[in-house]
């Protein structure tokens, strides 16, 4: 997420809103009441929504800038002015910081929204995150997604592992382009499914791909039983 947000008041006029939006170059914000709890959401769509004509020229992003900025002026002479309560989407869609960054991408998609109010447990907003936010999570590098995933994994472990090793015998992980190849003979006490689906969960990961075997019961004896994650 991004933490310093640009943000408005219910009281704010559609004049202040239009050049919050301009001058940030964002499409959107959220309102908060005096205790910065997100009351809804503001957008250029919702701005132009009921006055906006259906121009020809040019391309959609400067077209609505120029219509904001129209109706904008044509605001500062008429009486009374909108304010964002009255123009807000409300209720808004939050998210909390502790949400994955895959159920975030679907509820944007699903609500056909390109941004999300991130609140704390008393729904006070601590920051926002967009469409462009989201996808900087699959930057991150093959290294970082590797470790991830191996502890995602180890966590799966079954109670008859040991604890204190933190790791599965047998299992290889390989990371290349945020895609994640699983191979090796990990051992029947391992739930493999499990392992795979952890795997998914970390973010940046794009595919996995399953190679895991059997494990020969002669194999594991052999290596005294000690896991081991390599």
């Amino acid at each position: 997420m991004t933490g310093e947000v640009v943000r408005a008041r219910p009281d704010t006029s559609f004049k202040e809103l239009v050049r919050m939006l301009t001058a940030h170059r964002i499409s959107g914000l959220p309102v908060v009441d005096d205790d910065d709890k997100v009351m809804g959401v503001v957008s250029q769509t919702d701005l132009t929504r009921r006055q906006a004509g259906r121009g020809r020229e040019g391309s959609v992003p400067r077209r609505m800038l120029r219509t904001l900025k129209r109706l904008a002026d044509a605001r500062s002479t008429a009486a009374p002015a909108l304010t964002a309560g009255e123009l807000m989407t409300s209720p808004a869609v939050t998210v909390h910081p502790e949400q994955r960054v895959v159920d975030a991408a679907r509820t944007m998609e699903r609500r056909h929204i390109d941004r999300l109010p991130v609140v704390d447990e008393e729904d006070r907003l601590i920051g926002i995150t967009t469409r462009r936010d989201l996808l900087r999570v699959f930057l991150r590098t093959d290294e970082d997604i590797r470790a991830d995933v191996a502890v995602a994994v180890s966590a799966r472990a079954t109670a008859t592992q040991a604890p204190a090793a933190h790791r599965i015998d047998g299992l290889h992980i390989d990371v290349r382009d945020g895609m994640v190849t699983m191979a090796g003979s990990p051992g029947p006490e391992v739930d493999t499914r499990a392992v795979i689906r952890a795997a998914w969960r970390v973010d940046g990961v794009v595919g996995v791909v399953n190679r895991l075997t059997a494990a020969r019961e002669s194999d594991r004896s052999a290596q005294g039983g000690i896991p081991r994650l390599s």
